[in-house]
């Protein structure tokens, strides 16, 4: 080998060992970034006649693609069960669990309590307000809790505006990076720092939606969902959704008064697993909107009307007359089933026990449509709606089954069926959350490793150091054989 060639073939070492010292140090400044790919150099060696040397065929970005896969996986499903989990914990908060004294159970029995205490000593006017005060409470429970109910589903709506708006930013980010990254490849520059944005992004939308990513060869991805919603495949897909300025318990997007969910203009299905969007939270809070609330509407209604028909019966107070409405009423007037949706949220207190309404609280002994003043004695009446909230029958409306129950009993089925599913979704949030932090803790050990990174250092600084002493060596030799 010539002195020259040594020479070269030293220099190509000094460049690979000083690209290599710089990969290391973007290692180890990045060790804790979001979507890093660990950088590695290619080296192949260079041998024309007798020169050599090394060259560095290429910079590659070491990551798992099927790990990261299943971890984004795990991403949607964890913010799936979280949205779902979070709607029953709001709704247990609004109704109270059975040691809350202000939850449902706790003014029903307050309630029951109030007529029997009142029944023992139907001449104290105390006794009486009291009985009208605690059913006002129970009025105003199952108005909040219906008022609750709508309101988590605007706030479902919300977030679905949200993540629509987010999803097509987040596809136009990646159609962009998708150009930059071929162009790039197409030149021959490193891309490495592209596809970690790239990465990046991703993740942020697979948490909205759920996504099967393939890798194409010039360098670009598509996007399809699990159920093969083209996302992204050259151009990105755009999403849309019209929001309701106000959401009424009788508005669904079964009926029409609620949008759709479109892709590229055309509707897209949003309330079974076979929704190609299931899985993620956008396809969550659509459930949260379109089906959990809308049942649990529809509990609180069958209690509001069991409630209703229980004081609504003649047979209770004979002062009342068919078409009047009860002690309970639809706003002030009788109860038509017809128009059940809702009722939980308008479920009234009769005027004729209320005296800020012009009735008074002897009307709840004496009977609601009493001519005049009944005997002060007489607990007849009050003994009858002591009965009528204790009489079995099974619920006209709801799904909590035809079990007959009280209507205490009937409310403890509605509290223990909210309960049940929060518990279930609670399991599965802890479930998902667990699987989640596993597949990042296993995705992290692909990540940097600092210490192999200071090692790989020590042994670039000799390979750099052995290159250095040899072009020395190569200079000393020039020298002496200019002074010969």
């Amino acid at each position: 080998m010539s002195i020259s060639s040594a020479i070269s073939s030293a220099l190509s070492g000094l460049n690979a060992s000083s690209r290599q010292v710089q990969a290391i140090s973007t290692n180890l400044a990045n060790s804790l970034t979001p979507g890093y790919g660990v950088r590695q150099l290619e080296l192949e060696s260079l041998s024309s006649g007798l020169s050599g040397g090394v060259r560095i065929a290429a910079i590659t970005r070491n990551v798992d693609e099927a790990l990261i896969s299943d971890r984004r996986r795990a991403d949607s499903a964890l913010a799936s069960s979280t949205t779902s989990a979070t709607f029953f914990a709001e709704l247990e908060r609004t109704l109270g669990t059975p040691e809350d004294p202000k939850s449902l159970t706790a003014r029903l029995a307050e309630f029951e309590a109030s007529l029997i205490s009142a029944s023992a000593r139907p001449e104290e006017e105390t006794r009486l307000q009291s009985a009208v005060l605690r059913a006002g409470e129970i009025v105003q429970a199952l108005n909040n809790a219906s008022d609750r109910v709508q309101a988590l589903r605007s706030d479902a709506e919300t977030r679905i505006q949200q993540d629509v708006t987010n999803a097509n930013e987040y596809l136009r980010q990646l159609e962009t990076l998708n150009g930059q990254i071929v162009d790039a490849k197409n030149r021959g520059v490193p891309a490495a720092a592209l596809q970690d944005q790239r990465s990046v992004v991703l993740d942020q939308l697979t948490e909205i939606v759920p996504l099967r990513v393939f890798q194409r060869d010039n360098g670009s991805i598509s996007i399809y969902t699990p159920t093969g919603a083209g996302l992204l495949d050259g151009r990105a897909a755009e999403l849309s959704f019209s929001p309701a300025n106000v959401i009424a318990p009788h508005m669904t997007q079964a009926n029409g008064l609620l949008a759709q969910l479109e892709i590229n203009g055309n509707p897209v299905a949003t309330a079974d697993d076979r929704s190609p969007i299931a899985g993620g939270r956008l396809a969550a809070n659509f459930g949260v909107r379109d089906g959990l609330a809308v049942d649990a509407q529809a509990q609180l209604d069958a209690i509001a009307r069991n409630l209703i028909e229980r004081f609504q019966d003649t047979a209770v107070d004979p002062t009342i007359t068919p078409g009047d409405p009860g002690l309970f009423s639809d706003g002030g007037a009788a109860f038509d089933a017809v128009d059940e949706v809702g009722i939980a949220g308008r479920i009234s207190l009769s005027d004729e026990v209320r005296p800020e309404a012009g009735g008074d609280y002897r009307r709840l002994r004496d009977g609601l449509y009493a001519a005049g003043p009944g005997s002060p004695g007489d607990a007849t009446l009050l003994q009858n709606l002591t009965q009528a909230l204790s009489e079995v029958d099974s619920l006209a409306s709801g799904n909590l089954g035809g079990t007959s129950r009280g209507a205490a009993g009937h409310v403890a089925s509605m509290m223990g069926y909210f309960g049940e599913q929060r518990l279930s979704l609670d399991q599965s949030v802890a479930f998902s959350r667990s699987n989640q932090a596993g597949l990042v803790e296993n995705e992290l050990s692909f990540g940097v490793n600092t210490d192999e990174e200071l090692q790989r250092l020590l042994l670039v600084e000799q390979a750099y150091a052995a290159n250095a002493r040899l072009i020395q060596t190569a200079g000393e030799m020039l020298d002496e054989l200019l002074r010969i």
